[in-house]
């Protein structure tokens, strides 16, 4: 028969029917093949094997009742070794007994065509009315490569894998000994004789061919060459290929109603089976999920870490008194501004009254207590300390009249005599000049009340002991008592040297006052007026900030010495090649790989990569011309690409 359209080149005796033997299995393996195409059998599906299936005689697997086997090794067996334990196994579990399924075998033969086929059992052993034909073996044939060619080559294998053993093909030599040989299925019986279904392709041509009652192997394999050398000088070259229609697959889709009731037609009872159909005629695809704007991965990442971070700060309790953690967040922590502090002295009147209170009564100041308004004042009249040290601590005070009562009854009716706006104009016109910000005015105003205090006080500007005036420039100056020449009494001079007024004198009586000022247009101060001022500020010596002095190690004399450069001179001008490769990692790695297996000769070798033509070599330089060519020899061993270099 023409494989390709059908086509019966030759015949004889071709609808005699005789007994098939193990031909059977081919119709056995195509109704499993369409039990796997309808989805209710898998390669995978565990077949329990029945007293029936394990009792058939040779050729058989060897398999045992209640035996567990998957259908995979089954069909191997089958198809391969033509074990009739095999096939009745996959029989009774796709029918549920030999006759169930020998009828659906029949069944199935009828819709392929094979009119004057009957089957009795799944394994093609001699029973009565067992029968079939040449001519429907042949159509069988051609249904089993056209109809389940995922499957087909399963009859041409060699060997195989059974599970439980390994088995060995029937139709070995026929395979092996005609070209284009590629199956199908051979069988043996007393009555039947042997059988054989071959296939075979060359060139374009595909020629099908069935012998029954041979004498022999070599009498079967001897006919069968002649029938395909027949086959392949009357096929024609160019035949448009007929595909033939393929068996329905017997009750599928079937769905089983649990209804109690199986007998057909019983009382209240419903029909036993359901068809339905389930041919899929399209295949909608799914409408695309609408596109969200995405954010980008570093944009999520800053702000997961931004609000885990305001989270964490958050809910964090502050770090115990005493630790690093509470230093460094009291040093975080902005500090007020100077003008923060000026505008915290919001009543700078009752300082004035303190200082002319202290001025009356000395002893009342001697006892102030510290931190007190009137030690702050009786600071002020003696100059002991800076204007902005007093402010700094009239700040934290709360100075107003209900708040901070007068500590003395009669300092509350003592009030300062008005501002001598003619004898403060100029020292306030020069603080102006000096700088324009708010620091300034505040310090000034200050001053200005005090100096009126000690004027009620009786005290005599012009008598006064002199002091200076100084500035917050880097140009600070000190106390450095002269003469005038024209009063004779000790003044002191700024940097210029020139006598200050009379008014400068009154207020420098008060306090030698610093103001937050830039740079001023005083004339540059004498080098040894400067030398206090211009020394830098200690360092701090908090004991957490304190440097640590380690004391260096003490070199090791026995230290192993680290060579980084291997010496070619005294016989080491030799190396070992190991190859070329397209990167440098690769050859870097080959280095390493071939280090670590040959480490006893190539331990004192260099690693080296150097690229030449696009490609980078890999070698171990340094080494003696024996080293090299003993690591050379040890490679080879090793399969490992070597060659020496260098000399």
């Amino acid at each position: 028969m023409d494989g390709r359209t059908g086509e019966v080149l030759y015949e004889k005796n071709a609808d005699t029917r005789l007994h098939p033997a193990s031909l059977t299995k081919m119709m056995t393996l195509y109704i499993v093949f369409q039990e796997i195409e309808a989805g209710r059998l898998t390669l995978d599906t565990k077949v329990t094997v029945t007293k029936y299936a394990a009792s058939q005689p040779p050729s058989r697997l060897g398999l045992k009742p209640g035996q567990k086997i998957a259908v995979r090794y089954l069909i191997r067996a089958a198809a391969i070794k033509s074990a009739n334990d095999a096939a009745s196994a996959l029989g009774d579990h796709i029918g549920g007994d030999a006759a169930t399924f020998a009828k659906r075998m029949t069944r199935t033969a009828r819709q392929l065509g094979m009119h004057n086929t009957t089957f009795k059992n799944a394994n093609g052993l001699t029973a009565e009315g067992h029968l079939s034909t040449a001519r429907d073996m042949n159509v069988l044939g051609r249904h089993l490569f056209y109809d389940f060619p995922q499957y087909y080559h399963i009859f041409s294998r060699r060997t195989a894998d059974a599970g439980i053993a390994t088995v060995s093909n029937t139709n070995t030599r026929f395979l092996d000994n005609y070209e284009g040989a590629d199956g199908i299925k051979t069988g043996y019986t007393s009555p039947a004789g042997f059988n054989l279904t071959a296939s075979a392709h060359r060139g374009n041509k595909h020629i099908i061919a069935t012998i029954f009652g041979g004498t022999s192997t070599a009498n079967r394999n001897a006919k069968m060459v002649e029938l395909m050398d027949l086959g392949f000088g009357k096929a024609k070259n160019k035949v448009k290929e007929q595909p033939p229609v393929a068996a329905a697959v017997d009750d599928a889709l079937v769905a089983a109603l649990d209804t109690g009731i199986d007998e057909i037609d019983a009382e209240g009872g419903a029909g036993k089976i359901v068809r339905v159909s389930g041919e899929v005629k399209t295949s909608p695809r799914p409408r695309a999920r609408p596109a969200l704007p995405t954010v980008p991965d570093e944009v999520a990442v800053a702000m997961a870490a931004s609000i885990e971070g305001a989270l964490a700060e958050a809910t964090s309790e502050p770090a115990p008194e005493g630790t690093l953690e509470f230093q460094a967040e009291a040093i975080s922590e902005p500090q007020p501004a100077a003008e923060t502090a000026l505008a915290a002295a919001a009543a700078p009147e009752a300082l004035a009254e303190a200082a002319l209170a202290l001025a009356e009564t000395a002893p009342a100041a001697a006892a102030a207590e510290p931190g007190t308004l009137e030690a702050q004042a009786a600071a002020l009249a003696t100059g002991a300390a800076p204007v902005e040290t007093a402010l700094a601590t009239a700040a934290d005070q709360d100075t107003s009249a209900e708040a901070q009562p007068p500590a003395d009854p009669a300092l509350a009716g003592v009030k300062p005599k008005a501002r001598p706006e003619a004898a403060l104009a100029a020292p306030e016109t020069e603080i102006a000049a000096a700088d324009a910000d708010a620091d300034a005015d505040a310090a000034a105003a200050i001053i200005s009340e005090a100096t009126e205090a000690l004027a009620a006080a009786g005290t005599d500007p012009a008598t006064a002991e002199p002091v200076l005036v100084a500035t917050a420039a880097p140009e600070l100056v000190t106390t450095d008592p002269g003469t005038d020449p024209g009063t004779g009494t000790g003044t002191d001079t700024l940097a210029s040297e020139a006598p200050l007024p009379l008014a400068d004198t009154a207020l420098a009586e008060v306090t030698a006052v610093e103001t937050v000022a830039g740079a001023t247009a005083l004339a540059p101060p004498q080098p040894e007026l400067v030398a206090d001022a211009a020394a830098p500020m200690p360092k701090r010596q908090a004991p957490i900030f304190d440097t640590v002095e380690t004391e260096a190690a003490p070199a090791d004399p026995a230290q192993e010495e680290v060579v980084v450069v291997m010496s070619t001179s005294g016989g080491r001008h030799f190396g070992v090649n190991v190859g070329e490769y397209p990167s440098r990692y690769e050859a870097e790695r080959a280095l390493l790989k071939t280090a670590l297996a040959e480490s006893a000769t190539l331990n004192e070798g260099l690693r080296k990569t150097s690229q030449a033509g696009g490609a980078w070599r890999a070698s171990f330089m340094g080494l003696t011309e024996e080293q090299a060519e003993l690591a050379c020899r040890r490679l080879s061993a090793r399969a490992i690409p070597c060659e020496t270099v260098g000399g």
